[in-house]
């Protein structure tokens, strides 16, 4: 089998960063905890429990020491929870998503309906919502964007992974609602360019592998979006979950994987694709 692997697949910048400042962080202190999981990759936060890091749901659960600010960000109100509490603060939120938490907070306070093009349930879009003072909705796709109300100024940012076809989308039903519309593209980069590469990749080979944590949302995204080019789509977390068969009478095989991948596991899913050819 010929194998075509993203260039752009596996750990994006800010991912990269946190990784590396939560296993330093584990060096230099006795108790540490994250709250919230610092990355969507179950794998990788299992090994930083082996290292020592703790996961906490709540601020409320941390009984003192260090604690890491996951990538994704959190709330101004655990922020101000973890100030109260006098804890030692590693801050590992992504600096994207800490731009589009000062837009969001810049739009509300200067009187914009802020609409936030994202998943309402996904950490970051959470954290990016609880810095907007005044009235704030967040919307998933232009179909909901079409139920927001009238007004005479809307604002506009969008959760960093999120597809820049789906913003286009809900700025287009925002500019029939509003009289003035703001936008600030708060998607980063690197999402875009590993979703273009994996459309490509998927048009052109007889079956696509994903690879990243179930509880990714770019992952998800990114196996979405290759399906709609290539029906014969896999997304997996792990080596362990290929299955020999998916691969009889297939010539060429596309890889990519989410932001938050690291290259290790990449690099299982080669060898064991590499075994299965063989037989």
């Amino acid at each position: 089998m010929e194998i075509v692997l993203a260039k752009s697949a596996g750990f994006c910048f800010g991912v990269k960063r946190a990784t590396q400042m939560a296993f330093d962080a584990t060096q230099t202190h006795a108790q540490i905890h994250s709250l919230g999981p610092l990355i969507h990759s179950p794998q990788v936060v299992e090994r930083l429990e082996q290292q020592g890091l703790r996961v906490c749901k709540e601020v409320a659960e941390i009984p003192g020491g260090a604690v890491v600010v996951r990538s994704h960000g959190i709330t101004s109100e655990e922020q101000q929870q973890l100030a109260a509490q006098a804890l030692e603060v590693v801050d590992a939120t992504c600096p994207f998503v800490k731009k589009a938490q000062e837009y969001a907070s810049h739009l509300s306070e200067a009187g914009y309906l802020l609409v936030l093009v994202g998943e309402a349930d996904h950490p970051e879009v959470q954290g990016i919502y609880s810095y907007a003072e005044g009235e704030a909705i967040v919307v998933a796709s232009a179909a909901e964007a079409r139920s927001l109300p009238n007004s005479r100024k809307i604002g506009i940012v969008a959760q960093t992974t999120q597809s820049i076809e789906n913003l286009r989308e809900i700025v287009s039903v925002c500019l029939d609602k509003a009289k003035e519309l703001r936008v600030y593209n708060t998607i980063c980069d690197a999402t875009t360019v590993r979703q273009d590469e994996a459309r490509k990749i998927a048009a052109g080979v007889d079956l696509m592998l994903v690879i990243g944590g179930y509880n990714s949302a770019n992952t998800t995204r990114l196996a979405t979006l290759c399906e709609e080019q290539q029906p014969c789509t896999f997304h997996i977390e792990t080596a362990e979950q290929l299955e020999p068969d998916w691969f009889a009478n297939i010539g060429t095989v596309g890889i990519t994987a989410g932001a938050s991948t690291p290259r290790w596991i990449i690099d299982e899913v080669l060898e064991r694709l590499e075994i299965i050819s063989q037989h």
